[in-house]
């Protein structure tokens, strides 16, 4: 199981902000991000990505707009043509489903 916790540091603990689903004694293994402070720039906050990312242990998402115009359309075209291989949805839409399950008001 992967959660994001967000803690703050104090007297050499981290002290998460909301309750958390571990049971007492678990072992956790932690990876800290910190966040952006006031006069920190964004580039110290992505360093530790970034270092992910050279040694091939993720990759981060295209930023927006970064795609080109021909990829983009690729991807329409291959939504376009998994969409036409399904065809219609049989059956009435869930919201209808839903509706009737609840009964009249």
């Amino acid at each position: 199981m992967s959660e994001i916790i967000v803690a703050v540091y104090e007297n050499g603990v981290l002290r998460p902000v909301n309750p958390v689903s571990l049971n007492e004694g678990q072992t956790v293994r932690l990876q800290v991000v910190l966040e952006v402070s006031p006069g920190e720039s964004q580039n110290e906050v992505e360093k530790p990505f970034q270092s992910l990312v050279d040694q091939k242990v993720m990759s981060l998402p295209p930023k927006q707009g970064q795609i080109d115009r021909a990829e983009l359309a690729r991807r329409e075209e291959a939504r376009r043509e998994r969409m036409q291989k399904m065809g219609p949805i049989p059956g009435k839409p869930l919201s209808e489903t839903i509706i009737e399950d609840r009964g009249p008001w």
